[in-house]
Parts: C-alpha cells; structure tokens; sequence
C-alpha cells in the first residue's frame, strides 16, 4: 500500500527547508533584541544631556538648584498637604520651598516631601522635563525612589534616576570611587529602595556611554560607575587606574554624574 504524505513523514530536503526558516526567525529576533537595546542605550546617553541641561538652565533662570529652591512657592504656589505652613497661595499640585543651603537634602521622613524629590517636580513645574512628580519619597524610605511617581525613569529597561548629595567625607564606603560627589545624578536599578544605583548596565555598555560623553575611564572624571569592583577592575574605592571589565557580560554597572551644581 502505498503511503500518504502526512503518513511518510517530512523529507530531508523538507526538514532542512524548517532548520533554515527557523534559524532565519532566531537570527532576525535576536538581531532585533540588539537594536533594540543599542536605542535604549542611545536614549540614556540623551537623558544623561538631558537632566543636566535641565539643571543648568533652571540654575540659570530661578538662581537656585531644583528643589534646593527656597521661593518655589511664589512661582508655583504651595502645596497645601505637604508644606501648608509655607508662605504663598495653596495651588494645585503646588510644591515646597528648600532651604536654599545648596545641598540637596533627603525627606525628613517616609513619604514625605525631601529637596531631592522636589528637584524633579521643579524641574517639570519650569516645563524643563516632562512628567509630573509627587516631591515627596516612597513608603520604604527617606530616600525611596518610584519611577514615573518621584523621579523619572530611564528609557533603559528597569532604570531609574535618582538626584542627591553625596559627600564623600561623611560617608564612606566600597561600593563608590571615593569622590565628593556634591549634587549629583545616578542612573541604575533600584537597589533595596534607597538609592537608584543597582546593576543596570553591563561593563561595555556603561565603556561606550562613559567614552561618548566623558573620558571612557571608570574612576575618573565626571561620569563615574558604582560597583567598583565588579564593573570595573578596581582593586578599592582610590583606584584611579582603573578601567571598565569590558569582558564582563553580567550587567554589574550604573552610573553617576558628578558635580552637576
């Protein structure tokens, strides 16, 4: 008796014809994973541009860091929930004054209003980011940020942006080149809702923005890395010789902006 197609089975030709497509399809998805992540990885490089263009220009208009602002309100007007004690007309969503000592302070307590959560609502508020932000710090922590809510997230996936004051003297540890950081940017994943700056980026990648918009070197200069010694060959937080582990492919990376006052 002679046997029909779906009882023969697939030929050899036929069967290398499928490897082919599928081989095709698995190529073209993860080409397409490649693009993707190298646009993400443009857009940090841009949001990096961008928040400190932001800074500089509201520095430039108000007079003040954002957030550090001490007259918000009388732009702004207050908000009644947070600072009702604040001079100025209650507005919708309003903001709080800082207290003008150029340090970006935390929330004085959980959920509460803190200059380096205030400093992104100002920012949208001036219409210099988009967005809007609480001003106030997440329920874990004084310093709990929540992408989209009190600070932006980052077009990279799982990133998020965090704004503060780092002052090496007061607080020391491995885990950061030991630098005076004074006000600055990190851009990481969150990390046990304090800081943002857990592992986001892998060594190469965090090399190539490093190189695009600084000096390419891990420990030196403006754009620096967290991790010290796992995104870059760093023997301790003084390192300066230090470069990126480029061979690395785990994302062990995030990255700060110094000195962004």
């Amino acid at each position: 008796m002679k046997l029909s197609r779906s009882q023969s089975g697939f030929s050899l030709v036929e069967l290398s014809i499928v490897l082919v497509i599928l081989g095709l399809l698995t190529g073209g998805i993860l080409g397409g994973q490649a693009l993707i992540r190298a646009a993400e990885l443009r857009s940090l490089s841009a949001e990096v541009q961008r928040y400190t263009t932001a800074v500089r220009t509201f520095q430039d208009k108000y007079f003040a860091m954002p957030g550090d602002m001490a007259n918000a309100t009388a732009f702004w007007g207050k908000s009644a929930a947070d600072c009702n004690t604040q001079s100025g007309v209650a507005a919708t969503p309003g903001t709080c004054n800082g207290n003008g000592n150029g340090i970006l302070d935390i929330a004085s307590a959980v959920s509460g209003t803190g200059e380096v959560f205030r400093g992104w609502q100002h920012m949208a508020l001036a219409g210099l980011i988009e967005g809007n932000y609480t001003g106030n710090s997440g329920a874990a922590s004084t310093y709990d940020p929540d992408a989209g809510i009190n600070a932006p997230a980052s077009r990279l996936s799982n990133g998020i942006w965090g704004y503060g004051y780092y002052d090496n003297s007061t607080i020391l540890n491995t885990y950061n080149f030991n630098y005076d950081m004074r006000n600055w940017f990190v851009v990481g994943s969150q990390d046990d809702n304090v800081y943002p700056d857990g592992p986001l980026l892998k060594p190469e990648e965090a090399w190539n923005i490093d190189s695009k918009l600084d000096d390419g070197l891990p420990g030196v200069g403006r754009i620096i890395t967290n991790l010290v010694n796992l995104c870059s060959n760093g023997t301790s937080s003084s390192d300066r010789g230090a470069v990126y582990l480029l061979n690395n492919s785990a994302a062990n990376c995030s990255l700060s902006i110094r000195s962004i006052d």
